[in-house]
């Protein structure tokens, strides 16, 4: 694409392939970007780049000319995931308002794009009359993470909901996965690694705009009884085990209001962590290591990560 951007190298060791020089683009490219501001922790080293995609084309033609050996990581709103202090080697690449559009395909579909939150989906459904995805209100995320994640809540999944979904691969062609390739299970998808979800269709029923609405306060009104939605916070921490929910085998083992340095298991809901103040992402992960040890010892079960941990770890904590 001509010209090449220059720069200094903001992350070369540790194995990392040198990115003194990237392909030319049309939007932003940002080296040693700090990520903290952009995550819902507030913690976290930078990115060696952050790339922000003028448009679909844009995101096609710099993944297609850039070194394949360059790790690449989608960056949504931040809400489930600790970006460790030591950075995000390679490229990470952040949708923005060319994005983030959602519109109505048909009397039951809309068609979103990968940067869209969860509020526009839900809240442009109710406005159709297209019920069944009013659990997207209470995702914090956008499209491409929950897609990815099969994000859900209170008894609803992506998967029950989404058509097929538009991606660009690592390579820059772009490629569209029905629901069935995805391998949909419980907060899992096999998306190819390095893919960037820009696009998704979901399905839905006829519905009253007045009763989804409604439905959409009661989710809104359960998180906020619930949940500790004021606070620095990752969103549920840990997936919930086969017959368990997780909160409670964290409050069992003792874990409420358990501290490391900045980082605490919030009082609220035992399935959260949040930031008080200064916490760094190592303690907000020790923290969780910790939890997760003593659930172990409490009860024998083995409780999984929901929250994604991305980049090189930082100084003990």
């Amino acid at each position: 694409m001509g010209r090449r951007l220059g720069g200094r190298d903001p992350g070369a060791e540790g194995g990392v392939t040198a990115l003194a020089a990237l392909p030319q683009v049309r939007g932003k490219l940002t080296p040693n970007a700090p990520l903290a501001p952009l995550v819902w922790f507030k913690s976290g080293g930078a990115a060696q780049w952050l790339f922000e995609p003028k448009d679909l084309a844009d995101l096609q033609d710099f993944l297609g000319a850039l070194d394949p050996s360059v790790p690449v990581m989608a960056l949504g709103l931040g809400s489930n995931l600790i970006v460790r202090d030591g950075g995000v080697p390679g490229v990470v690449v952040r949708l923005g308002k060319a994005f983030a559009k959602v519109t109505r395909v048909d009397d039951l579909t809309l068609e979103c794009g990968g940067g869209a939150s969860g509020i526009l989906v839900s809240s442009t459904a109710r406005d159709a009359g297209i019920a069944g995805v009013e659990f997207l209100r209470s995702i914090p995320g956008t499209v491409g993470g929950f897609v990815r994640m099969n994000g859900g809540a209170y008894g609803a999944e992506v998967k029950d909901v989404l058509i097929d979904c538009d991606v660009v691969l690592r390579s820059g062609e772009k490629a569209t996965l029905a629901n069935a390739e995805l391998g949909y299970t419980y907060r899992h998808s096999e998306l190819p690694e390095g893919a960037i979800v820009v696009a998704a269709r979901f399905r839905g029923q006829a519905g009253d705009p007045a009763v989804i609405q409604a439905e959409m306060d009661r989710i809104s009104a359960a998180r906020e009884a619930s949940q500790p939605l004021r606070s620095k916070t990752g969103g549920s921490t840990f997936k919930n085990p086969d017959g368990h929910k997780a909160w409670a085998l964290v409050d069992q083992a003792g874990c409420r209001g358990l501290t490391l340095g900045g980082a605490q298991v919030s009082e609220k809901h035992t399935n959260f962590l949040i930031n008080t103040g200064d916490a760094t992402s190592t303690q907000i992960e020790a923290l969780g290591e910790d939890v997760r040890r003593r659930v172990r010892e409490h009860s024998g079960v083995d409780l999984q990560w929901e929250i994604q941990r991305v980049g090189r770890p930082g100084d003990a904590p």
